[in-house]
């Protein structure tokens, strides 16, 4: 979303994770930071000396006061996981990841405090954080054995009454009842044996405030909101959504499994259309869920879920945190298209959007305020509670209510409709007073542990995902944080944020840079494996080369940067290619598979970019008529034969079929063994799989000798220039390639660039090749199962599409529950991260 919405007046090119990321790299380096970076030499630690003066947490902005005389005792529960933080510091465990965090004890002990503290409040209080977060049965409108029963919190209001098509929008009947905590509730009876709200009918709240006017606005909790399409600009309706059960969608397939490194396929709903329209929730499922299992993704993440009035805002400027966005259907198909997903062995993930809410006063949350103080808000008061950038409101994370409403979201998503996890929205906002605006994070850590910091907002995301986790174990959570928040992505019982992922955010802004103003013979490989692998150690990474942020109108996507107006003159495959198409396919795929293969422990792609779509979005705004145009997706270019889209997505099919095989993403074994930068080559191993890439324009090496840790005999497993993904078919796949053992065992500086063997190979200018190792019994017993996934990714394709159009649109869609065996991860010392 930065990217989107402009956060950064000052660009903030970070690294993955990286605090300390600068042009000089130099200066870099000399920062304290616990990196994994694995190269020719290994781990790479900064160095533990103590950063700068520590700032007492008794400045931190909250509602709480630090108590230093304070002992600290109290049981912390997330994931299935128990710690007891003590007077003695040795107890969080972050420290002993992280050696260069100890000068901020004070810091991690009051967050714990604060965390500890507002936890037990609510066991006692709600009677677990579980039931807490259950708020949808108690706020809102649910029924009771008799009647519908409805609850709102709004201290500021001196009346209220619920009005809708029910009762003629005449309130003077349904007048609510405040209590001493500021709800307003009222039990309105069944008539006849019939709800008295008639299903799928409109409703809003109305109620008083200070100065004597009444306002309609939508019920908060709402769970479905609709506008008038006949109408330009008309206000948004709540509506009672409680289907009878012969129409309520009925799940029929159980969630799959968690997966050991998420390939996740970043997808909006409304634009996935071939046509100029907004898409359905049924239309996605049925026609862009195969597409998403055939090119071999575990995960897709779905943008724009919760209802947003302004189309244009990418689903970012949420009015109704409850409701299903209605362009695109109602909440029954959206359960049709995530029973779906799951049915084809795909994961869901929910963009969710906690860190602000629209400024949208009649549609929004933000109707609700008044002008009352914060603690009787959902948001902050003055600027504390405004985003100047985004034009939107700011929660009061600190607040009783705010966090049964948020904690309560995130619930509702996993119950009513089995969302799988979360990707968080904006989370650097969230973390930072000056919400990371014009800051440029050094890797100084008193840039993260500071006045400036927002402990509420920590406490909250530590309750978040502690919730999460313990509802759904197998709950995927993902963070998009620029800054590089240490402790963000370990478990809240070691002190951390609780994420099980952060994304890699700096990657994308590097190749950008690359592409965009670098000759290929300024490329360097030392720099960009650097920025592939400068992430913190044990924190997991979500790694991509480019996300809907590049793809948006103002920005151009990587292919569009290689390829400009050849993109719509220079792509049929019936033609040789021009040397600025050659080139530009060529690098699409390295600059994908690299990112995939070296920059994280996951992997993202925005829906289109895995065939290079050729144009950017443009979502429909006065700026260009209102139009459609731009902001839908050509599916037509990959499937069509006489175009090279074609070949870009069968790659993307391939580099993804081969982390189905060999699980190289999640295993913790990743060295680089060479960056060359008179070759332009980059070596490296990932697993058991050793990946040579050759970006030397010009450059074709014969007999080129590569380091790898284990003996034997290798193959080729993926090659970028096979003919099927567009290549010249230079490199053989039937060719034995044997180890050569390199220096004196045990002793690594005397091996070949610190690897005990070696093997030569072919390598072709702009080419990547990936080599497996041939276990020889296995060779024996099942020599057809050694065949390359570049040989075989087409077949298992057209079987899959088989399948497919053979299942039925609804309830005989096949179920596909298959996962990879688990990875037996080899300890290799140094070079290792830590899972």
């Amino acid at each position: 979303m930065y990217g989107s919405l402009g956060l950064l007046s000052t660009p903030c090119v970070v690294g993955s994770l990286a605090p300390f990321y600068s042009k000089d790299s130099a200066k870099a380096s000399s920062h304290s930071r616990y990196l994994t970076t694995q190269n020719t030499i290994g781990f790479m630690a900064g160095s533990r000396k103590l950063l700068g003066k520590f700032i007492s947490p008794l400045k931190v902005r909250s509602n709480g006061r630090a108590d230093h005389s304070s002992i600290i005792s109290a049981v912390l529960t997330d994931d299935n996981s128990t710690m007891t933080i003590e007077d003695d510091t040795e107890k969080i465990g972050l420290f002993s990841i992280d050696p260069g965090l100890e000068p901020f004890k004070d810091h991690f002990r009051y967050r714990l405090k604060r965390y500890v503290d507002q936890k037990k409040l609510i066991e006692k209080y709600e009677g677990s954080l579980e039931e807490f977060a259950q708020g949808y049965l108690k706020f809102g409108f649910y029924r009771e054995e008799d009647g519908i029963v409805y609850r709102e919190w709004a201290p500021a209001a001196q009346e209220a009454q619920v009005v809708g098509d029910f009762n003629g929008w005449n309130g003077s009947n349904h007048c609510m009842e405040k209590n001493e905590f500021g709800v307003w509730s009222i039990k309105i009876p069944d008539s006849g044996g019939n709800p008295a709200i008639p299903h799928n009918s409109l409703v809003k709240f109305r109620y008083k405030h200070g100065d004597g006017i009444w306002v309609d606005r939508i019920p908060a909790w709402i769970k479905y909101a609709t506008v008038d399409p006949t109408k330009f600009g008309a206000p948004y309706d709540g509506v009672y959504w409680d289907p009878p059960p012969l129409e309520r969608y009925q799940f029929k397939f159980p969630r799959p499994p968690k997966p050991k490194a998420p390939r996740i396929y970043e997808a909006h709903v409304g634009m996935s259309s071939s046509e100029p329209r907004i898409n359905s929730y049924r239309e996605f499922a049925d026609d862009i869920l195969p597409r998403i299992q055939a090119n071999n993704y575990n995960t897709i993440q779905l943008m724009a879920v919760m209802e947003h009035s302004y189309y244009g805002s990418f689903g970012y400027h949420v009015t109704n945190f409850f409701a299903v966005s209605s362009r695109s259907g109602t909440p029954e198909d959206l359960k049709y298209l995530i029973d779906k997903a799951h049915s084809l062995g795909l994961q869901v993930l929910m963009d969710v959007v906690h860190s602000h809410a629209s400024n949208n006063v009649t549609d929004g949350l933000n109707g609700f305020d008044v002008g009352q103080s914060s603690q009787d808000s959902y948001f902050h008061t003055g600027d504390h509670g405004y985003h100047k950038l985004w034009d939107s409101r700011l929660f009061n994370y600190a607040n009783w209510e705010v966090l049964r409403f948020l904690l309560s979201n995130l619930r509702w998503w996993m119950d009513e409709y089995k969302f799988d996890g979360f990707r968080f929205d904006g989370v650097t906002s969230m973390l930072y007073h000056h919400h990371g605006i014009n800051m440029t994070f050094t890797g100084n850590y008193n840039d993260y542990f500071s006045e400036e910091t927002d402990v509420d907002a920590m406490v909250f995301l530590m309750l978040a995902n502690c919730l999460i986790h313990n509802v759904l174990p197998d709950a995927t959570v993902v963070a998009e944080d620029v800054s590089g928040m240490p402790g963000l992505g370990r478990p809240v019982s070691e002190g951390g944020n609780g994420f099980d992922y952060r994304l890699a955010m700096g990657i994308p802004d590097k190749w950008i840079d690359y592409v965009k103003n670098k000759s290929d013979q300024e490329w360097s490989m030392q720099e960009i494996s650097w920025s592939l692998t400068n992430r913190r150690y044990s924190e997991k990474c979500i790694a991509y080369a480019e996300s809907h942020d590049q793809a948006i109108v103002g920005d151009r996507t990587i292919a569009f940067l290689l390829m400009d107006k050849e993109m719509y003159t220079g792509m049929s495959s019936l033609v040789d290619a021009s040397p600025t198409v050659e080139r530009g396919v060529a690098l699409h795929k390295m600059i994908h598979f690299l990112t995939m293969a070296l920059g994280g422990e996951g992997y993202l792609n925005f829906m289109g970019n895995e065939f290079g779509h050729p144009e950017w979005i443009d979502f429909p705004r006065e700026g260009n008529g209102w139009s459609y145009d731009k902001c839908r997706r050509q599916w037509d270019l990959a499937d069509s034969d006489n175009l090279r889209y074609k070949f870009m997505n069968a790659f993307n099919r391939a580099m993804n079929a081969l982390d189905d095989k060999y699980s190289f993403i999640a295993s913790t074994k990743q060295i680089v063994s060479s960056t060359s930068e008179d070759d332009k080559v980059i070596v490296f191993e990932r697993g058991n799989l050793v990946f040579v890439f050759n970006f030397h324009p010009e450059n074709t090496y014969d007999g080129y000798k590569v380091g790898c840790d284990l003996p034997g005999k290798y193959r080729v497993a993926l090659d970028s220039d096979a003919l099927e993904f567009g290549g010249h078919g230079r490199v053989g796949h039937d060719v034995d390639h044997f180890t050569s053992p390199e220096g004196i065992p045990g002793v690594p500086e005397t091996n070949f660039n610190n690897r005990p063997n070696s093997f030569k190979v072919l390598s072709p200018a702009r080419t990547c090749v990936v080599y497996h190792r041939v276990e020889e019994e296995l060779e024996k017993t099942d020599e057809s199962d050694m065949a390359s996934v570049s040989e075989s990714a087409a077949a298992d394709v057209m079987a899959r599409d088989e399948r497919v159009e053979e299942s039925a649109p609804d309830d005989d869609f096949a179920a596909d529950p298959s996962v990879a065996e688990d990875l037996e991860v080899e300890e290799t010392g140094e070079g290792t991260m830590d899972d």
